[in-house]
Protein backbone atom coordinates (compact mmCIF):
# COMPACT_ATOMS: atom_id res chain seq x y z
CA UNK A 1 0.00 0.00 0.00
CA UNK A 2 1.04 3.48 -0.95
CA UNK A 3 1.30 6.32 2.27
CA UNK A 4 -0.69 9.28 1.97
CA UNK A 5 1.67 11.19 0.86
CA UNK A 6 2.90 9.70 -1.97
CA UNK A 7 -1.41 9.18 -2.51
CA UNK A 8 -1.25 13.00 -2.58
CA UNK A 9 1.80 13.56 -4.84
CA UNK A 10 0.60 11.04 -7.56
CA UNK A 11 -2.69 12.60 -7.75
CA UNK A 12 -0.94 16.41 -7.59
CA UNK A 13 1.31 15.78 -10.47
CA UNK A 14 -1.63 14.03 -12.67
CA UNK A 15 -3.84 17.80 -12.24
CA UNK A 16 -0.35 18.97 -13.12
CA UNK A 17 0.56 16.85 -15.99
CA UNK A 18 -3.76 17.14 -17.28
CA UNK A 19 -3.29 21.06 -16.67
CA UNK A 20 -0.47 21.19 -19.19
CA UNK A 21 -1.87 19.55 -21.65
CA UNK A 22 -5.70 21.09 -21.09
CA UNK A 23 -3.94 24.55 -21.09
CA UNK A 24 -2.52 24.31 -24.98
CA UNK A 25 -5.86 23.13 -25.67
CA UNK A 26 -7.78 25.56 -23.66
CA UNK A 27 -5.88 28.61 -25.24
CA UNK A 28 -7.09 27.01 -28.96
CA UNK A 29 -10.39 27.44 -27.45
CA UNK A 30 -10.96 23.75 -27.76
CA UNK A 31 -13.91 22.37 -26.33
CA UNK A 32 -12.12 19.74 -23.70
CA UNK A 33 -9.88 22.66 -22.26
CA UNK A 34 -7.96 23.46 -19.18
CA UNK A 35 -10.74 21.93 -16.55
CA UNK A 36 -11.77 18.66 -18.78
CA UNK A 37 -8.26 17.42 -19.07
CA UNK A 38 -7.37 18.08 -15.15
CA UNK A 39 -10.05 16.02 -14.48
CA UNK A 40 -9.65 13.39 -16.90
CA UNK A 41 -5.94 12.93 -15.63
CA UNK A 42 -7.10 12.88 -11.92
CA UNK A 43 -9.71 10.38 -12.30
CA UNK A 44 -7.46 8.07 -14.44
CA UNK A 45 -4.90 8.50 -11.39
CA UNK A 46 -7.51 8.10 -8.42
CA UNK A 47 -8.88 4.45 -10.68
CA UNK A 48 -5.10 3.65 -11.13
CA UNK A 49 -4.68 3.79 -7.60
CA UNK A 50 -7.76 2.19 -6.46
CA UNK A 51 -6.93 -0.35 -8.66
CA UNK A 52 -3.47 -1.45 -6.89
CA UNK A 53 -5.38 -0.42 -3.52
CA UNK A 54 -7.82 -3.51 -3.77
CA UNK A 55 -5.02 -5.90 -5.23
CA UNK A 56 -2.89 -5.52 -2.20
CA UNK A 57 -6.11 -6.32 0.02
CA UNK A 58 -6.68 -9.57 -1.28
CA UNK A 59 -3.48 -10.28 -2.84
CA UNK A 60 -2.85 -14.33 -2.17
CA UNK A 61 -7.15 -14.74 -1.63
CA UNK A 62 -8.09 -14.64 -5.09
CA UNK A 63 -6.93 -13.98 -8.42
CA UNK A 64 -7.44 -10.40 -8.73
CA UNK A 65 -6.13 -8.34 -11.68
CA UNK A 66 -5.07 -4.90 -10.77
CA UNK A 67 -4.81 -3.55 -14.43
CA UNK A 68 -9.14 -4.53 -14.67
CA UNK A 69 -10.28 -1.21 -13.06
CA UNK A 70 -7.47 0.81 -15.70
CA UNK A 71 -8.91 -1.33 -18.69
CA UNK A 72 -12.28 0.42 -18.17
CA UNK A 73 -10.62 3.55 -18.28
CA UNK A 74 -8.84 3.07 -21.35
CA UNK A 75 -12.57 1.68 -23.07
CA UNK A 76 -14.65 3.93 -21.10
CA UNK A 77 -13.03 7.57 -21.94
CA UNK A 78 -13.89 6.84 -25.77
CA UNK A 79 -17.87 7.84 -24.90
CA UNK A 80 -16.36 11.51 -23.41
CA UNK A 81 -13.94 11.49 -26.84
CA UNK A 82 -17.15 10.83 -28.62
CA UNK A 83 -18.92 13.80 -27.21
CA UNK A 84 -16.17 15.75 -28.59
CA UNK A 85 -16.20 14.97 -32.48
CA UNK A 86 -18.53 17.11 -34.13
CA UNK A 87 -20.18 17.26 -37.46
CA UNK A 88 -20.55 20.75 -39.10
CA UNK A 89 -21.80 20.53 -42.71
CA UNK A 90 -18.68 19.02 -44.57
CA UNK A 91 -16.50 19.02 -42.08
CA UNK A 92 -15.70 16.76 -38.86
CA UNK A 93 -14.17 18.88 -35.98
CA UNK A 94 -12.66 17.33 -32.53
CA UNK A 95 -10.90 14.45 -33.71
CA UNK A 96 -7.93 16.01 -32.36
CA UNK A 97 -9.69 17.11 -29.09
CA UNK A 98 -10.57 13.45 -29.14
CA UNK A 99 -7.26 11.82 -29.24
CA UNK A 100 -6.30 14.03 -26.57
CA UNK A 101 -8.21 13.81 -24.07
CA UNK A 102 -7.82 9.34 -24.58
CA UNK A 103 -4.02 10.47 -24.33
CA UNK A 104 -4.38 11.61 -20.97
CA UNK A 105 -6.34 9.67 -19.55
CA UNK A 106 -2.91 7.12 -20.04
CA UNK A 107 -1.20 9.94 -18.36
CA UNK A 108 -3.08 9.68 -15.16
CA UNK A 109 -2.85 5.82 -15.02
CA UNK A 110 0.63 6.12 -15.71
CA UNK A 111 1.06 8.87 -12.61
CA UNK A 112 -1.21 6.22 -10.60
CA UNK A 113 0.77 3.47 -11.11
CA UNK A 114 3.96 5.07 -10.34
CA UNK A 115 5.29 5.75 -13.72
CA UNK A 116 6.29 8.74 -13.78
CA UNK A 117 9.25 9.20 -16.52
CA UNK A 118 6.17 7.29 -18.98
CA UNK A 119 3.88 10.19 -17.91
CA UNK A 120 6.50 13.20 -17.88
CA UNK A 121 7.89 11.98 -21.45
CA UNK A 122 4.10 11.50 -22.56
CA UNK A 123 3.07 14.65 -21.41
CA UNK A 124 6.34 16.78 -23.22
CA UNK A 125 5.35 14.85 -26.33
CA UNK A 126 1.71 15.26 -26.43
CA UNK A 127 2.10 19.39 -25.60
CA UNK A 128 4.98 19.58 -28.13
CA UNK A 129 2.71 17.31 -30.96
CA UNK A 130 -0.38 19.95 -30.40
CA UNK A 131 1.57 22.90 -30.57
CA UNK A 132 4.64 22.42 -32.70
CA UNK A 133 2.73 20.33 -35.53
CA UNK A 134 -0.65 22.56 -35.36
CA UNK A 135 1.44 25.41 -36.13
CA UNK A 136 3.88 23.73 -38.92
CA UNK A 137 0.24 22.68 -40.19
CA UNK A 138 -1.10 26.19 -40.33
CA UNK A 139 2.05 26.97 -42.13
CA UNK A 140 2.14 24.25 -44.78
CA UNK A 141 -1.24 24.70 -45.31
CA UNK A 142 -1.77 28.37 -45.03
CA UNK A 143 -0.50 29.08 -48.87
CA UNK A 144 -3.07 26.43 -50.71
CA UNK A 145 -5.93 27.61 -48.27
CA UNK A 146 -9.00 29.43 -50.36
CA UNK A 147 -11.40 31.15 -48.34
CA UNK A 148 -14.53 31.70 -50.80
CA UNK A 149 -17.76 33.68 -49.76
CA UNK A 150 -20.43 32.36 -51.89
CA UNK A 151 -24.04 33.93 -52.17
CA UNK A 152 -26.79 31.21 -53.37
CA UNK A 153 -29.78 29.99 -53.95
CA UNK A 154 -28.01 26.42 -53.16
CA UNK A 155 -25.57 24.67 -51.49
CA UNK A 156 -22.41 24.23 -53.75
CA UNK A 157 -21.03 20.96 -51.97
CA UNK A 158 -20.94 19.32 -55.02
CA UNK A 159 -18.94 21.46 -56.90
CA UNK A 160 -16.32 21.44 -54.24
CA UNK A 161 -16.64 17.94 -54.57
CA UNK A 162 -16.34 17.64 -58.34
CA UNK A 163 -13.23 20.17 -58.23
CA UNK A 164 -11.69 17.69 -55.39
CA UNK A 165 -10.60 20.55 -53.19
CA UNK A 166 -11.04 19.36 -49.60
CA UNK A 167 -13.24 21.63 -47.23
CA UNK A 168 -11.31 22.58 -43.58
CA UNK A 169 -14.50 24.86 -42.63
CA UNK A 170 -17.51 26.20 -43.83
CA UNK A 171 -19.83 28.29 -42.39
CA UNK A 172 -23.63 29.02 -43.45
CA UNK A 173 -25.85 31.72 -42.74
CA UNK A 174 -29.07 33.87 -43.78
CA UNK A 175 -28.01 36.96 -46.38
CA UNK A 176 -28.55 40.27 -44.48
CA UNK A 177 -30.34 41.86 -47.90
CA UNK A 178 -32.42 39.30 -48.99
CA UNK A 179 -33.69 36.58 -46.83
CA UNK A 180 -33.92 33.78 -49.69
CA UNK A 181 -30.49 33.65 -50.20
CA UNK A 182 -27.55 31.76 -48.33
CA UNK A 183 -24.09 32.98 -47.33
CA UNK A 184 -21.83 30.58 -47.45
CA UNK A 185 -18.20 30.81 -46.18
CA UNK A 186 -16.16 28.13 -47.36
CA UNK A 187 -11.78 27.01 -46.69
CA UNK A 188 -11.32 25.24 -48.60
CA UNK A 189 -7.16 23.35 -48.89
CA UNK A 190 -6.31 23.75 -52.69
CA UNK A 191 -4.14 21.03 -52.88
CA UNK A 192 -4.24 20.84 -56.57
CA UNK A 193 -3.14 24.44 -56.73
CA UNK A 194 -5.74 25.63 -58.88
CA UNK A 195 -6.11 28.93 -59.78
CA UNK A 196 -8.78 30.84 -57.59
CA UNK A 197 -10.19 32.35 -60.65
CA UNK A 198 -10.63 29.17 -62.42
CA UNK A 199 -12.33 27.64 -58.99
CA UNK A 200 -14.60 31.49 -59.05
CA UNK A 201 -15.61 30.96 -62.56
CA UNK A 202 -16.92 27.12 -61.99
CA UNK A 203 -18.56 28.21 -59.18
CA UNK A 204 -20.18 30.84 -60.93
CA UNK A 205 -21.76 28.82 -63.35
CA UNK A 206 -23.14 26.76 -61.08
CA UNK A 207 -27.42 27.31 -61.26
CA UNK A 208 -28.12 29.50 -58.33
CA UNK A 209 -25.24 30.84 -57.56
CA UNK A 210 -25.39 34.87 -57.08
CA UNK A 211 -21.85 35.32 -56.78
CA UNK A 212 -18.46 34.34 -55.50
CA UNK A 213 -15.73 37.07 -53.37
CA UNK A 214 -12.18 35.55 -52.69
CA UNK A 215 -11.02 36.59 -49.57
Amino acid sequence: MISEWELFFRLTLACVLGGVIGYERQSRRKSAGLRTNVLVCLGSCLIMVLSEALYFNVEGRTNADPARLAAQVVSGIGFLGAGAIMKEGLTVTGLTTAACIWAVSGVGLAVGAGYYSGALFTTALIFSTLGTLSRIDEWVMHEKNLFLTIHTHERPGQLIDDLQLKVRGVKVKADEEHSDILCIDFEVYNHRNLKSIVVVDAIKRIEGVVSVDVN
